[in-house]
């Protein structure tokens, strides 16, 4: 089975990832360090030298061949690869694969995004806490449309990793 962990930047997708995939003994796979090794550059150089477009293409090429995998593996996906392409219906549509919406509410993710700013090239911009409240908002609103669509949605705010795992596999199994 495939596991899709989708969610919003820093809604847990990687780090809960990793502890689910330990949990069930799946491999972990980050589709951003995928694409970073098949094209042998960071996601913000493509971006930087290559663009959007070619980025976004190359990101659903590189689903496509993830999710016809035949090893069971949890997969974390950007935060904006639900919104692209149509990858939410590939996803949706794929066999033996389960998405699941890591939802957390703005002021846990502005909480938690606060504090990595920098490494964030879509909010290093952002000098304050309102004006990234202003932005998490305006861009979730966006983007939820495509996350509420998963087969699975599990609230992360105010619970440890672990409580949030032991949710997933409640839910899956």
């Amino acid at each position: 089975m495939i596991l899709v962990l989708i969610g919003y930047m820093a809604s847990g997708k990687s780090s809960l990832g990793k502890k689910l995939a330990e949990k069930l003994d799946y491999e972990f796979v980050d589709l951003d360090d995928f694409i970073e090794n098949k094209e042998n550059a960071s996601v913000s150089n493509i971006f930087k030298n290559k663009g959007e477009i070619y980025f976004r293409k190359q990101e659903t090429l590189y689903l496509k061949e993830l999710l016809q995998t035949k090893t069971n593996i949890i997969l974390s996906v950007g935060g904006g690869t639900p919104c692209y392409a149509k990858n939410m219906q590939l996803i949706l549509n794929a066999d033996n694969v389960k998405s699941i919406y890591l939802k957390a509410s703005i002021p846990n993710l502005v909480d938690k995004l606060i504090k990595k700013k920098s490494k964030r090239p879509l909010i290093a911009h952002i000098k304050t806490k309102d004006e990234l409240t202003e932005f998490i908002g305006k861009h979730l609103f966006e983007r939820v449309q495509y996350y509420n669509q998963a087969e699975i949605q599990i609230i992360t705010d105010n619970k440890t990793k672990k409580e949030i795992v032991e949710d997933i596999v409640l839910e899956l199994f």
